[in-house]
């Protein structure tokens, strides 16, 4: 009889063991839990990205419910000195080095920035190609309406070098202040001819219609992305950065026309 009180108070020595082993387990889970990322994340964008990270803020978000993505497209160099002005951001995302160097320079991002992907320069004409652009040579004409990148923003400087490279003085009858008003303007039919990145050329679908010429790969323009040093949401900005960086994320950027590391 004692033989049998004996185990059955083991048994249940272990038994209580067993819960509080288990116990110990669900602790662990909701710290797990816990230490998931939530709230807003901002992402200051550059213009052509606007389609690609929309579409991948979408899935960011599904894998982690708690988070909102809100961001700011726009031309990399304009983004660039809302930064140092103190606009509050988490991530900063740029179509150029030279712009995420300048945020790199003002201390306002943590760590090192990653390139995630790159892009080159594409003729944009309206369907049916009513002006009869041909090739680079064109911009070097008076005739066609023409319509490029400011020289201090990516797609700008982009064009400056391949117009250097071809030998051609451009002839543009208007500069805007992001790739996408440029591909606005072709969409709308205001213009002749644009130079945009080849992204945005298949972005618009149908709209436009795209024309390769060989100097743009002479200036590629490799994209960086990094967290910022004063990120509300530090936690998040981490998480987005990693997840641009993801195996996922180049499926997204390959099939939209970029290159990827």
């Amino acid at each position: 009889m004692n033989k049998l009180r004996t185990l059955s108070t083991a048994v249940a020595a272990l038994a209580v063991t067993a819960g509080l082993a288990g116990c110990g387990s669900d602790d662990s889970t909701t710290a797990g839990n816990a230490d998931q990322v939530s709230g807003t994340v901002t992402v200051f964008a550059a213009a052509s990205l606007t389609e690609t990270f929309k579409q991948l803020g979408t899935e960011f978000e599904a894998a982690h419910p708690g988070v909102k993505v809100v961001y700011s497209f726009g031309a990399s160099s304009a983004l660039a000195e809302q930064i140092k002005q103190g606009a509050p951001a988490d991530v900063f995302a740029s179509a150029a080095p030279a712009n995420m160097q300048q945020v790199v320079d003002a201390g306002e991002v943590q760590g090192s920035p990653a390139t995630f992907a790159s892009n080159r320069l594409e003729i944009a004409v309206p369907k049916g190609n009513p002006g009869k652009i041909t090739g680079l040579a064109d911009f070097g004409k008076t005739e066609p309406k023409l319509a490029l990148c400011a020289e201090q923003v990516p797609c700008g400087a982009a064009a400056k070098k391949v117009f250097e490279i071809a030998g051609i003085t451009p002839q543009p009858d208007t500069r805007e202040q992001d790739v996408k008003a440029v591909l606005t303007k072709v969409t709308l039919g205001e213009v002749d001819a644009a130079l945009v990145y080849r992204t945005d050329v298949q972005a618009a679908g149908g709209k436009v219609e795209g024309i390769d010429f060989p100097e743009s790969g002479k200036a590629v323009n490799a994209y960086p992305i990094a967290p910022l040093a004063e990120a509300p949401n530090a936690k998040a900005a981490a998480a987005f950065v990693d997840f641009i960086k993801s195996d996922q994320a180049k499926q997204v950027f390959a099939g939209a026309g970029f290159d990827t590391p």
